[in-house]
């Protein structure tokens, strides 16, 4: 199937990536751990951008920067360069960015993507590298904000912003690609994505073929694809009224769901870009091998190994390799367990017990699921039974076989179950007469019952060839 588009929607995204992993700012020597710190702590002068001060660069960003392009499947340039954005807002201490201009470090990349009608492929213009500003907080909305507090512990954070064609057509699409890309970077190991500012998005967005309006700085996934869904209705109602749209700059506002309008767009000109006269060309073609010889496996690469390596199917490899946390649970699961087995428990189970609560993939512990998958193999618990496990161990930190004892989870023997099977048939002369009438929904009904007996600690299979047995005689 093909999908149409009937609103000829475009939308692009402009992804802020900080490189907190780089340890150290952009152009000075303070940490970029400064997440749990108090206000104002983790700065120097040079982040206060005082009179007197210069940049020295962090080497480490450039090869960030390098690792990102490759991933993206872009150019390197062979000389980059920075440039001076000029625009005034209060937590911007020089009254300019550092950012580039026109020879970004990367251009001309590429990611596929699950579509709305297949794999699509969302072209990259650019990525190119800059530093952050600190962080306003506003007293009230930033509609009625009474006053403003400003903390520089983030100025001069190393970032990486990627931006791509407007080739995505619904905010699902760009929720996926997203996705996909955080999923890219934490396989890089560039950044930590938990940390507060890490990834963010500007969002543009136009209908029939129209007017572009950008929605800045959208914190999260889930934020962006909510922001352009309301983005494309306010659109397309503004048209059915006959209304003209503007280029515009708008924020979203994730407590009412609505987006409201800020200023209207600049343009390039508006930023006045000349050369930063502290920092030099950059030639760093001669980089680009040397780091490409180390880079990891990416995760489509490591989908289609698990696919061939372990005979999983597609789609568990896609679960499990979304995450890189959750690629190598998986592969030391499958190191004890067939492969086949360790996919349907880890990417079925394990993910979705964590994700429903919100935890961590180091919350569990691969030899535990090893011995809940051994257990239920062995027959000694039923698959309902360890999943019951596996939600213990997250919730009460017990080891499985303390687990089982305790709750009383070990299957029944062969005596309950031949005690069950002639008491559920016993129960049931109405579908006893249907099976033997040759109704074989009939046999399901009594064996269910069997199973009710025995509270989930029984393998169906044997449940129904007891009852089989029983009604043979």
């Amino acid at each position: 199937m093909v999908y149409e588009n009937p609103d000829q929607v475009m939308i692009g995204l402009e992804v802020h990536v900080q490189l907190n992993k780089a340890n150290t700012k952009m152009f000075c020597g303070c940490t970029t751990n400064y997440t749990d710190e108090e206000a104002n702590t983790c700065l120097c002068a040079g982040c206060l951008a005082l009179p007197g001060t210069t940049p020295v660069l962090n080497e480490k960003s450039i090869e960030y920067a390098i690792k990102i392009g490759l991933a993206l499947n872009a150019e390197i340039s062979e000389e980059t360069d920075f440039y001076m954005k000029n625009y005034f807002y209060p937590d911007l201490g020089n009254g300019y960015q550092v950012t580039q201009f026109d020879k970004p470090i990367v251009k001309d990349g590429h990611v596929v993507i699950e579509g709305e009608d297949g794999e699509l492929t969302v072209r990259i213009r650019r990525a190119h590298m800059e530093d952050d500003p600190g962080k306003m907080a506003h007293f009230g909305t930033i509609e009625k904000s009474t006053g403003s507090i400003i903390d520089f512990n983030r100025s001069g954070m190393p970032l990486v912003e990627i931006v791509t064609e407007p080739d995505m057509r619904t905010a699902k699409e760009a929720r996926r690609f997203l996705d996909k890309l955080r999923s890219i970077l934490e396989y890089l190991d560039v950044f930590d994505g938990s940390r507060e500012g890490a990834m963010k998005a500007d969002a543009n967005v136009s209908v029939y073929h129209g007017t572009r309006v950008e929605v800045k700085n959208i914190s999260s996934h889930k934020s962006v694809e909510k922001a352009i869904n309301y983005e494309i209705m306010r659109q397309k109602d503004a048209v059915r009224k006959g209304k003209t749209l503007v280029q515009e700059t708008r924020h979203y506002d994730e407590a009412r769901n609505v987006t409201i309008s800020l200023r209207v767009k600049e343009t390039a000109d508006d930023y006045r870009y000349f050369p930063d006269f502290d920092l030099v060309p950059m030639y760093v073609g001669d980089k680009v091998e040397g780091i490409r010889a180390k880079m990891p496996e990416l995760p489509d690469a490591k989908r289609e190994r698990f696919v061939a390596q372990y005979g999983i199917s597609d789609a568990h490899a896609k679960g499990l390799t979304s995450e890189k946390a959750f690629a190598d649970l998986f592969e030391r699961v499958a190191q004890k367990v067939d492969p086949k087995v360790a996919a349907s428990w880890v990417a079925d189970v394990v993910k979705g017990e964590l994700n429903y609560r919100d935890m961590p993939v180091t919350a569990c512990d691969a030899d535990d699921v090893v011995c809940v998958i051994d257990m239920v193999c062995c027959k000694k618990i039923s698959d309902e039974s360890g999943v019951t496990v596996i939600r213990a161990l997250l919730d009460e930190g017990k080891k499985p076989d303390q687990i089982v004892a305790e709750k009383g989870l070990s299957m029944v023997g062969d005596d309950f179950l031949v005690k069950a099977a002639q008491e559920a048939i016993a129960e049931s002369p109405d579908a006893v007469a249907d099976y033997r009438a040759g109704t074989e929904k009939a046999l399901n009904f009594i064996v269910g019952k069997v199973m009710q007996k025995a509270k989930g600690k029984a393998d169906a299979r044997q449940a129904r060839e007891m009852v089989l047995k029983e009604l043979e005689k």
